[in-house]
């Protein structure tokens, strides 16, 4: 199997239990954050849907031009749910369409963030869309589970249990034993 192939059979374990964490966050608490300096509730869920298909389509630019500070830090708030997760959708259906397209000496090519002619970022792109397509989102992921907890919203299990629920695959045993 491909490196790439590797990664989206990864990622397709994990987009449906990302999907959780974005439904659970209730529309009336988008504008909701814990401390100022924080991203609103709506901001980080919105952002957290937005990774996988922005980073994907920056992977497939080789250099890609260095976005300004202003999209690091001026991230929009959703309005509604529908929104956020037709957002969620787009950036998934991104990912299943690009990734596969990458063989492995695309994989090991040295891609290149640039600001102007200087190079910023140099790795292969396999290292880029592991750190910030599933690394930077798990991140993102489990700060959405801290501000879920914080608005006292079941936070869903994933690797393991929750505080609130068990994996799917451990639910299912446990009603099979009965």
């Amino acid at each position: 199997m491909t490196m790439a192939k590797t990664m989206l059979a990864e990622f397709e374990v994990q987009a449906p239990l990302t999907r959780k964490f974005i439904e659970r966050l209730p529309e009336e608490k988008y504008g909701w954050k814990p401390h100022a300096k924080s991203m609103t509730a709506g901001q980080l869920a919105l952002h957290l849907a937005l990774v996988p298909g922005a980073v994907v389509k920056l992977s497939t630019q080789n250099p890609a031009p260095l976005p300004g500070p202003e999209q690091f830090t001026n991230f929009p708030e959703p309005k509604t749910r529908a929104e956020l997760l037709g957002a969620f959708d787009e950036s998934v259906a991104a990912v299943r369409e690009a990734l596969p397209k990458f063989d492995d000496a695309a994989m090991n090519e040295r891609w290149r963030f640039v600001a102007g002619r200087q190079e910023v970022l140099v790795q292969p792109r396999a290292q880029l869309l592991r750190d910030a397509l599933l690394s930077h989102w798990y991140q993102h992921r489990g700060q959405l589970g801290v501000y879920l907890r914080m608005l006292d919203v079941a936070v869903p299990a994933t690797f393991g249990p929750s505080a609130d629920e068990l994996p799917e695959m451990l639910m299912e045993l446990q009603a099979a034993r009965g």
